[in-house]
């Protein structure tokens, strides 16, 4: 016998739903990351094919801490490091520390605003901000990774991606949180072109 058509339409409705709120508890289990991503007027990207990673220089005002994931020898740091390497590498680029055509520079903040300008890593940033000339960097709020890729031969910034994210004080879920932005980011560089 087939339902009535009240029946069938309350049907309908529990099912979508059911399908909203699974949508909104998933949404809830990872991180909701938010990127923005600008390029160098003159960048040519599209002759890059291999790239290094740069070690984060010390920071200028000497603080440090153990959680702190710009701290070379942390776990974050360590984590972070490979998971930029992987992430250049999935878009199709090789790793190559003698020979990059592009170096790659990192930062990441959770407890405290991320102000890049704390960091030198030695390569110009003429053309820094959204839209924009800016010539000094400004805090970037908590939850924050950015991405530099600097031309190996010039040392000028071509292209800087930057992830927002909700993070955590549970090492694995930071780290987790850590390799989500990095992955999230680098998806908007482009891949690598064959030679």
């Amino acid at each position: 016998m087939p339902f009535p058509i009240a029946t069938t339409a309350m049907l309908r409705h529990r099912v979508i739903a059911s399908s909203i709120a699974a949508a909104i508890v998933l949404s809830a289990c990872g991180p909701y990351i938010r990127v923005r991503t600008t390029v160098a007027p003159e960048a040519t990207l599209s002759a890059f094919h291999t790239f290094r990673v740069l070690t984060p220089p010390p920071r200028k005002d000497g603080r440090r801490g153990q959680d702190d994931p710009m701290l070379v020898n942390s776990i974050s740091n360590q984590a972070l490091r490979v998971n930029v390497t992987d992430a250049f590498i999935a878009r199709g680029y090789a790793l190559s520390p003698d020979s990059a055509d592009f170096t790659v520079a990192y930062y990441a903040s959770t407890r405290e605003r991320l102000d890049i300008t704390m960091w030198d890593y030695g390569y110009r940033r003429r053309w820094i901000g959204w839209g924009g000339v800016e010539t000094v960097a400004t805090p970037y709020t908590e939850g924050t990774v950015i991405v530099d890729v600097v031309d190996a031969k010039t040392n000028d910034l071509l292209w800087r991606g930057r992830g927002t994210a909700r993070t955590s004080d549970h090492p694995t879920e930071f780290q987790r949180y850590l390799r989500d932005a990095v992955t999230a980011i680098v998806k908007k560089f482009p891949n690598a072109t064959s030679r």
